[in-house]
């Protein structure tokens, strides 16, 4: 389900979040989207965007900024140069126990997701994004919740997106998060770090 919209304030950072890149995410991530308000941005930019539904491609794999769906997110980052980018995921849930597996990076090329609570996981976007799109320090979070989330991992997934929306880097952010999920931040940072080596958690 297409949506798009601009939260516009004075000076300071400009940030995306897209939704459903992929197969019929966006018929879930829609609803988290459209809650997001004028308020829960004090300065800079959130510009969202929900997709239409699409082929389901990987975004792990560098082809799928091939297709018109990856052509399209390039184009967005390309014209507004965000410092901070969230991508918005939901999984089905024979996906979990892959997603968070410790031997996701053997299987799959990338360390597990990082469950923050009540089925709500968070992690760095993938690899071709973080390190030929992106500079080192802009912020990429890959977010994702149940496609059929209950009422605490909507909740949950909400406060994440709107403390990113409030936030103006990555410090900021980490503090905020660091308040409920100490430990999920320290997994991430140690992640980033085996991982992409200089880059930081997300």
């Amino acid at each position: 389900m297409m949506f798009s919209r601009e939260i516009v304030k004075v000076r300071g950072p400009t940030r995306i979040f897209i939704g459903g890149v992929h197969g019929k995410e966006g018929l879930t991530t829609i609803n988290l989207i459209k809650q997001l308000k004028d308020d829960d941005v004090e300065d800079g930019k959130l510009l969202l965007y929900n997709c239409p539904e699409s082929k389901y491609l990987s975004t792990l794999d560098p082809i799928y900024y091939q297709f018109p769906m990856g052509k399209k997110i390039l184009k967005i980052i390309n014209t507004y140069k965000p410092t901070i980018y969230v991508e918005l995921h939901c999984y089905k849930p024979e996906s979990y126990l892959k997603l968070i597996d410790l031997d996701r990076k053997k299987r799959v090329g990338v360390p597990p997701l990082i469950e923050l609570a009540h089925g709500v996981l968070i992690s760095s976007v993938a690899p071709y994004l973080r390190t030929k799109v992106f500079k080192r320090d802009d912020v990429c979070i890959t977010l994702e919740m149940p496609c059929r989330p209950t009422k605490k991992s909507a909740r949950i997934y909400l406060d994440v997106m709107k403390a990113i929306a409030g936030s103006n880097n990555r410090r900021e952010l980490e503090d905020k998060l660091k308040i409920n999920y100490p430990s999920q931040v320290k997994t991430a940072q140690r992640y980033a770090a085996e991982f992409f080596g200089e880059y930081p958690a997300f």
